[in-house]
């Protein structure tokens, strides 16, 4: 079976949505933008597909639309949709097509703008309300258009998380996210964009001027329910951002002289309760390990998004995980989360921290709307 390698993996920075850089920047433009630089230096005619993960920009397919707008009209395009774990699905998606011998290179990715996302009308009654397709049936335990009930609460009161502990972990994510942005950690993954605002090539949404104090002080989402100890602060964020990994065959990448960043060495999904869905990834990270013949301790650093704070805080004490091997540069609290694009930007992220480290495993996972988590292991070889 051929191996499926990483060969190059790219994003733009991160925007916040609605305020930011990216405000005015479009699905379309920032898929064409991560399509066009994955694809630099690529024989077109080696490409055999693009995929890209969507979540808010149903209804069409932004891999094709980025695959004319790069020049790349011979390639077809893939839309995919797993919700939060899009842009992972789309590499797994491609990694699974290479080892399968179908394809022999695929540009896979992420996009989201959240700033520019449609808004959608539904008919209700003979009225016209706004509207966003629903990730699971509505329920007082898991409300579907409240996240921080479904995931980040449940999550917490499952893993007798408190809110000191989730504000603690927000706080090191801010500071993990700044000090890899004056590092410099993140340069060789960012591809900067132009925008109607300028140049953008730094992640703008960590805030350097937090601290604990300022976050103990934010209200409660829901100070109606006692002992409610989710707040913005220990949140994921609404964003903007475009990740594109190319996925090739090891035969191919050595052919024409593409290195190596990584292999993909397996992946899983898993679904659970609604209401357990922010315990997803404790069950896809040992199910992912496993299909490789892989265990915890063999894993040198993980990625799992903070949709909320309790979500990685929770596996670190389910899975009896290392936490200093856990977000090395932030996550979702301080870099923010794209939805479509942050399962895919882990994995860019993963694959240039392992590489400046000097090699080793690394495992990406987050959970998805609807009850869904996603797990994929790689492989960064040693220099």
């Amino acid at each position: 079976m051929p191996e499926a390698v990483i060969a190059s993996a790219l994003r733009t920075p991160i925007g916040t949505a609605g305020r930011g850089t990216l405000r005015d920047t479009t699905a379309f433009d920032l898929a064409h933008h991560i399509v066009t630089a994955a694809a630099e230096g690529l024989d077109p005619a080696l490409i055999d597909d693009v995929i890209l993960g969507e979540g808010l920009y149903g209804g069409g397919v932004l891999a094709r639309h980025a695959a004319v707008t790069a020049g790349l009209t011979s390639v077809a395009g893939l839309a995919n949709n797993r919700h939060c774990a899009a842009g992972m699905a789309a590499v797994q998606s491609a990694a699974a097509s290479v080892m399968a011998g179908m394809d022999e290179l695929v540009i896979a990715g992420g996009v989201n703008s959240a700033s520019t996302s449609p808004k959608a009308l539904f008919r209700v009654n003979g009225e016209w309300e706004p509207w966003m397709s629903p990730t699971h049936p509505d329920r007082p335990d898991a409300p579907n258009k409240d996240m921080s009930i479904t995931v980040g609460w449940n999550t917490a009161v499952a893993a007798g998380l408190t809110r000191v502990e989730l504000d603690a972990w927000a706080l090191r994510s801010h500071r993990n996210a700044v000090a890899a942005i004056d590092e410099g950690r993140f340069k060789e993954e960012i591809v900067p964009i132009e925008t109607p605002h300028g140049l953008f090539s730094v992640d703008e949404h960590p805030r350097r001027d937090t601290s604990a104090e300022k976050l103990a002080r934010l209200k409660p989402l829901h100070p109606e329910i006692d002992g409610f100890s989710i707040t913005a602060g220990n949140a994921g964020g609404a964003n903007d951002a475009a990740v594109a990994l190319v996925v090739a065959s090891g035969a191919t990448a050595a052919r024409e002289g593409l290195t190596a960043l990584a292999s993909v060495r397996s992946w899983a999904s898993v679904g659970v309760d609604p209401a357990e869905m922010g315990l997803a990834p404790v069950k896809a990270i040992p199910k992912a390990l496993a299909r490789a013949g892989l265990s915890i301790a063999d894993v040198d650093l993980f990625e799992i998004n903070e949709a909320f704070a309790s979500v990685p805080v929770a596996a670190v004490r389910l899975l009896e995980l290392d936490p200093d091997t856990v977000n090395f540069s932030g996550s979702g609290c301080s870099l923010g989360h794209p939805v479509a694009a942050t399962g895919a930007r882990m994995l860019v992220t993963l694959v240039h921290e392992l590489r400046r480290r000097g090699g080793g495993i690394g495992v990406a996972a987050l959970c998805a709307g609807g009850g869904m988590g996603s797990a994929t292991v790689i492989e960064v070889p040693a220099p």
